[in-house]
């Protein structure tokens, strides 16, 4: 299976949440660091964080697939 096949598979509900949590902490990270005002470092560093562990989350949630969808 490539990975256009994949990520068209169905996905579990779980990881359907887990997905929408990604997106929600992406976002939420993506804000803080694009805040017009100069924020502390402390908060610059969680934001950046929050980003990336938001999209890795949305990656690794949308690529997992049920097991009736794989080929066999």
């Amino acid at each position: 299976m490539n990975l256009i096949k994949r990520a068209k598979a169905p996905t579990p509900k779980f990881f359907k949440v887990l997905r929408n949590i990604g997106l929600a902490l992406a976002t939420v990270g993506g804000t803080i660091l694009a805040a017009p005002i100069a924020l502390p470092v402390v908060l610059t560093t969680i934001g950046g964080y929050l980003a990336v562990a938001g999209g890795v989350a949305t990656a690794v949630s949308q690529l997992t697939t049920e097991k009736d969808a794989l080929p066999k």
